[in-house]
Parts: structure tokens; C-alpha cells; sequence
């Protein structure tokens, strides 16, 4: 079995750097957030969760239950990082929700989650990528990608990996307890037709330590596609200076 959470050079002395860990969408690999740690560099360490079936553990099967994967990159992430490191996790659509569930085990400075509903608001999301290929031909859309100008193989792979996430997410029940002891920020764009605002307003229902929501545009995948303003809100939130947050759009 391969390693949960992989890390990028940043500095030598990345161990004593804040820890930033970075959950991506559904479908979609970690690979995407090395390009996160130069501009954070002297600032973060980046650490990206990787499941199976994917980059460079695309021949490791899923595991069964969205629960199993959440206690094993928390047990990775404690062995990794320590408890006494300062830790921001972020998590982007499907992500979130896998980082909310990996909050509630460990003890981030904050969670900031984007493009993702509450955890009330998950129920059954993902059915329609399961059942529907007209829902997929949308999920590609969302992520500006024309089903039309993919090859046959790439397609099958992607759609593969989004039905593998989706079915994992369809496991998932959301057990209210005791609210987080963090700050939560939630992330939306003003041109995302998957999320709405009051599944992002639902966040403020899962801390006792402050709700905080952020605006940008440009769809569901914003966050990914322009991440400046995240990064400099991320930086700040690493530093522990919560006072210097980005503008939101």
C-alpha cells in the first residue's frame, strides 16, 4: 500500500515550517498542489493527500468505506506532521468534506474548505456520477473539460477515478457531535452551479470558533484555476495572523 500523503522540497528546513495539508476534488490527484509550495515557501510545508486509484497509486484498489480512508490519512498525517506542529488543513469540493472528517481526529489551526457543501448537505451526493452520464457530461463541463475532445482512454480513466470518489462518498453519513475548536473559512464562487450558498452557509453550523465565508468567481473549480487570493489567505492563516485575510470577490 502506498503512502496517503505525499510532500514537495521547499527549503531546508521544512520540518520546522507550518504544515499545510491540501485534499483535492473528486477524481483528481495531489499532484496539482506541488505548484502551491514555491510561493509558500520560507512560509508552509505542502503535504497533498493521495487516494488510491490515482497518479502514482492509480493499481491500489479504493478502500470500502469513505471512514477507512479518513482514519488512515489521519494515522499517516499524526506520523508525519506530529501533534505539536501548527497545521492548516484546506480541502477543495470532496476534499473538504474529507478534511472536515480529518479535523474532527486531529487539531488544525483552521480548516478552510472550498467549493464544498456542509456536511449536513451530503447525503447522497455523487448519485448522479454513480448512475448518470449525462450528470458526468456536466462534471466535465464544471471542470472545463469537452468530453468531445478527450480521447477515448484519458475519458475512461478520469471517469473512472470520478465514479471510484463518488461511490466512496456515497458511504458517508454525517454523525453530528461535538463541534469543531477551529475557525472554519468557506470558499464559494458566484459562477458555481454544484454548490450552493446555503449548503456553504451550513459550515457555520460545525464550529464553535468562528465562521468565515470568502467569495471569488469563475465556477466551481475557481479556487484551483486562479489560487492566488487562497494562497495569500492560507500564508496568513499559517503565520497565525488571521487579521490580514485576502478581499473576497
Amino acid at each position: 500500500m502506498g503512502n496517503w500523503i505525499s510532500t514537495w522540497p521547499g527549503g531546508p528546513e521544512d520540518t520546522a515550517l507550518p504544515a499545510l495539508l491540501c485534499l483535492p476534488p473528486a477524481g483528481a490527484g495531489c499532484q496539482q498542489f506541488r505548484a502551491w509550495q514555491p510561493p509558500l515557501a520560507g512560509t508552509a510545508q505542502v503535504y497533498g493527500v493521495q487516494l488510491p486509484g490515482r497518479e502514482n497509486r492509480w493499481r491500489e484498489p479504493m478502500p470500502d468505506t469513505f471512514g477507512e480512508a479518513v482514519e488512515a490519512i489521519a494515522g499517516e498525517l499524526v506520523r508525519m506532521v506530529g501533534t505539536d506542529r501548527p497545521l492548516v488543513v484546506f480541502g477543495h469540493s470532496f476534499g473538504g468534506l474529507l478534511g472536515y472528517e480529518l479535523a474532527r481526529r486531529v487539531t488544525p489551526r483552521a480548516l478552510v474548505v472550498s467549493a464544498c457543501r456542509a456536511p449536513g448537505h451530503w447525503d447522497g451526493a455523487g448519485r448522479g456520477i454513480v448512475d448518470d452520464e449525462d450528470e458526468l457530461d456536466k462534471l466535465f463541463d464544471t471542470a472545463g473539460l469537452d468530453p468531445a475532445f478527450l480521447d477515448h482512454d484519458t475519458r475512461a480513466l478520469m471517469v473512472e477515478m470520478l465514479r471510484k470518489d463518488a461511490r466512496l462518498s456515497l458511504s458517508y453519513a454525517h454523525t453530528p457531535g461535538a463541534r469543531l475548536g477551529v475557525p472554519v473559512h468557506a470558499w464559494g464562487s458566484d459562477g458555481d452551479e454544484t454548490v450552493s450558498s446555503a449548503e456553504l452557509d451550513g459550515w457555520a453550523a460545525v464550529t464553535t470558533a468562528g465562521f468565515h465565508r470568502h467569495r471569488t468567481t469563475g465556477g466551481h473549480h475557481a479556487v484551483l484555476r486562479r489560487p492566488e487570493p487562497v494562497l495569500e489567505h492560507l500564508a496568513g492563516l499559517l503565520r497565525g495572523d488571521d487579521t490580514r485575510l485576502p478581499r473576497t470577490a
